[in-house]
Order: structure tokens, then C-alpha cells, then sequence
């Protein structure tokens, strides 16, 4: 056999598909709990009036670590540019959501019945990260305002 050249072209995935439209989820709103779903659904209403494709899930850092972790690591595989993470109580969350992944990372506390101080513990949890695993934060049961924080961060 002789060597020919080749008629096929090697290309790198990135550049293959850098054309195609996909209509992937610009934005992750995920929350620890079921019951978070009716407050945290206000950050996707803010998303859609802006046109902002998300989804919305329920994982928690507590009970599901390893599916926080596969998610996050995946998150901007899959087209995410921005993490809205609410949680109650301790509210690890939104931390365990910024250590597994480099995408911008909001923090929504969410105050509950068991809530220490009417949501102060969620809102010290979610503030107080540790150098380099920075978290967003907006205020106690204001998933809105992480909704325009997200649209403000896809505009930048």
C-alpha cells in the first residue's frame, strides 16, 4: 500500500459544533428541598421574562452530595453560565455548588419553620465562604433578585 493523503478533514469538536444552535439551559436553579420549589420558582419567572433559558432541579448537599458534584462539574459542559443555589437552615448548597464548578454561583437563603434568628443562619451560611469558593449572595427569601443578578451576569 501506498501512502495517499487523506480526504477527510480533522476538526476539533469545539470548532464543529461552535455553529449549531442549541437551546441548552443558560442558567441551574437548584434548591435542597421539594418544599423550597413555589419561593425558588420566582428566579426562573425573572429568567423567563428576560428570555433566559434555565432549569430547575432539587439536589441537596446534604442528602445527595455526590449528584451536587456531578452537576456542578458538568454544569458548563451543558451549556450553563450561571448557578442560582437555594437553600435553608445551614444552606451549604450554594459552597458545595462553587466548589465543584468555576461558574458564577448565587446564593439564595431561604428561611423556613426550623430557621434560627427568622433565616439568619441560612443568610451567615451562604455569606460566609472560604477563601476561593466564592458565592453571590442575595437577600433571605429573594430568589428574584438572583434572577436579575443571573441576567445581569449573562449581559456582562
Amino acid at each position: 500500500m501506498t501512502d495517499q493523503p487523506s480526504d477527510i478533514t480533522q476538526v476539533e469538536p469545539e470548532t464543529a459544533f461552535a455553529d449549531l444552535e442549541v437551546d441548552a439551559p443558560r442558567v441551574g436553579i437548584i434548591m435542597g428541598s421539594k418544599s423550597d420549589m413555589p419561593e425558588m420558582e420566582k428566579a426562573g419567572e425573572v429568567l423567563a421574562q428576560a428570555g433566559v433559558s434555565f432549569e430547575i432541579r432539587v439536589m441537596s448537599a446534604h442528602r445527595d452530595p455526590d449528584v451536587v458534584a456531578d452537576y456542578c462539574r458538568n454544569a458548563r459542559m451543558r451549556g450553563l453560565r450561571v448557578i442560582i443555589a437555594g437553600a435553608g437552615l445551614s444552606a451549604a448548597l450554594p459552597g458545595v455548588a462553587a466548589a465543584h464548578t468555576d461558574l458564577p454561583v448565587i446564593g439564595v437563603p431561604l428561611s423556613s419553620r426550623l430557621s434560627a434568628a427568622g433565616g439568619l443562619d441560612a443568610i451567615l451560611s451562604v455569606v460566609q465562604m472560604p477563601p476561593g469558593v466564592p458565592v453571590a449572595s442575595v437577600g433571605l427569601d429573594n430568589p428574584k433578585n438572583a434572577g436579575h443578578l443571573a441576567v445581569r451576569i449573562l449581559g456582562a
